[in-house]
């Protein structure tokens, strides 16, 4: 993509704050900065809760979504990373992806959770080590 990958983990602050549903918030921004935005979950079962969480969530805002990498739908909501290049990716997987060069954007949610919380600091160190320079915001 010509550009280091931008990385942000995102660290949220209580137990209350789910990490699915800041991912809907963050792929609206991002889709309505005209973005197309890419969403990986842990698995098929992740993937269809997510699918169905965006039909609901944020309140009153149609986001249009679809699962499965080769979508046309400006959010794709999918059990694994991208294969190729992307805009935006947000990884809701408890494993650094692979790729993350591949990528315009990476964004990391931290659950509250201690054992998530060791988690990220890997998946933090994994893209540090990529040459990267993540950033952390704290969600309150």
């Amino acid at each position: 993509m010509g550009e280091l990958c931008q990385v942000d983990f995102y660290l949220l602050g209580s137990p209350e704050l789910e990490p699915e549903r800041l991912a809907c918030k963050l792929a609206v921004m991002a889709w309505e900065r005209g973005h197309k935005v890419s969403i990986v979950t842990s698995d098929d079962t992740a993937a269809a809760a997510l699918d169905e969480l965006l039909w609901e969530y944020p309140d009153g805002r149609f986001v249009p979504h679809e699962r499965g990498e080769n979508s046309a739908a400006p959010v794709c909501v999918l059990s694994t990373a991208p294969s190729g290049p992307a805009e935006v990716v947000i990884n809701l997987t408890g494993s650094a992806l692979a790729t993350p060069l591949a990528f315009h954007r990476l964004l990391e949610i931290v659950p509250h959770h201690e054992a998530d919380r060791e988690a990220s600091r890997e998946k933090f160190r994994h893209y540090r080590a990529a040459g990267l320079d993540p950033q952390a915001h704290d969600i309150n």
